[in-house]
């Protein structure tokens, strides 16, 4: 049995690869960890209250929304656990792959006029994250 960890932003965009990515722990019968990032870098550090303030309601979003991930993953028979944290999206990505002890690392891929990542920028960001942690990274 392995351990899928998936990145997540969550939200109706995300639902697609939280799907694949239950049906596919199911399937395996693998642990499965979703993961949400606060990552706050493109704020303006000028006015520190106000970050701190940002940062912590975004880190209450992101909980928030891997409840409701959790929830989707139960209700298709998967337990899983939901981990947030703060800091850059690819470190916070590779180090908590490790320390749960990943066997897979799962992205979403680019949906639509809203994606985060154009389809090659993901594959490099997998790539790069799959060369530090030696942990096999898909794109669902």
């Amino acid at each position: 049995m392995g351990k899928i960890l998936c990145a997540t932003r969550g939200g109706e965009a995300s639902y697609p690869t939280q799907d694949a990515v239950i049906a596919l722990a199911k399937e395996q019968n693998d642990e499965l960890a979703f993961l949400y990032v606060v990552d706050i870098s493109f704020l303006n550090r000028t006015a520190a209250p106000l970050v701190v303030d940002v940062e912590s309601r975004l880190e209450k979003l992101g909980q928030f929304q891997l409840v409701m991930a959790q929830e989707r993953a139960a209700s298709q028979g998967v337990a899983s656990q939901t981990i947030v944290r703060r800091g850059h999206l690819q470190a916070e990505l590779a180090a908590t792959a490790k320390e749960i002890g990943a066997t897979i690392i799962v992205l979403g891929g680019p949906l639509g006029p809203n994606a985060v990542f154009e389809e090659a920028a993901l594959k490099t960001f997998a790539g790069k994250i799959e060369e530090e942690t030696g942990i096999k990274t898909r794109i669902i």
